[in-house]
């Protein structure tokens, strides 16, 4: 995979690049976050349980030239740990914002987790909504980036002109 190719799609100077990462798809990710100590969040409310450190998703603040972010983008891609974020808004805005992603209700009305920050997840979401449901599921987000059930290849969400636009970037050593 062309990691180099990876960082200049979703690394940008003009906007916060921002993962949620799936601490149940990761293992050990509660000590790389303490080892590398990125600017992280974790998405539960309150007090975690040992247990729930361990599998909480986290928001994490990714930056250029860093360990955490080279770690991320060279060892989880095609593994389904997350997705990456596009925004000018602030960690704590965001934090608010995919917290209140995280709850549905079943057609009976008791409340769910909604792990709309897989990967396999997202991308049979998204597709689904209406404009409303796009507009509220973006909130600040200018762009959501996930990987493609394609192997190597970056999937490019975004609204444009009122409408959810996919594109698509093959990250293959493939000249």
């Amino acid at each position: 995979m062309n990691i180099q190719l990876l960082k200049e799609n979703i690394i940008n100077n003009r906007v916060r690049l921002y993962c949620v990462l799936d601490g149940a798809a990761i293992d050990n990710l509660p000590k790389r976050l303490y080892e590398m100590r990125p600017p992280n969040y974790p998405l539960i409310g309150g007090q975690l349980t040992p247990d729930m450190v361990h599998v909480a998703p986290y928001l994490i603040q990714l930056k250029q030239n860093n360990r955490f972010t080279d770690w991320i983008l060279e060892n989880g891609f095609d593994k389904n740990w997350g997705i990456f974020v596009h925004t000018r808004s602030p960690k704590i805005e965001m934090r608010r914002h995919f917290r209140s992603l995280m709850t549905v209700h079943s057609e009976d009305g008791r409340p769910m987790l909604f792990r709309f920050y897989d990967p396999r997840v997202f991308r049979k979401f998204l597709p689904t909504c209406d404009k409303g449901q796009i507009k509220t599921f973006f909130g600040d987000v200018a762009k959501f980036f996930v990987e493609s059930e394609e192997k190597q290849k970056l999937l490019i969400y975004k609204i444009e002109n009122d409408e959810l636009k996919q594109s698509e970037i093959d990250l293959s050593n493939k000249e």
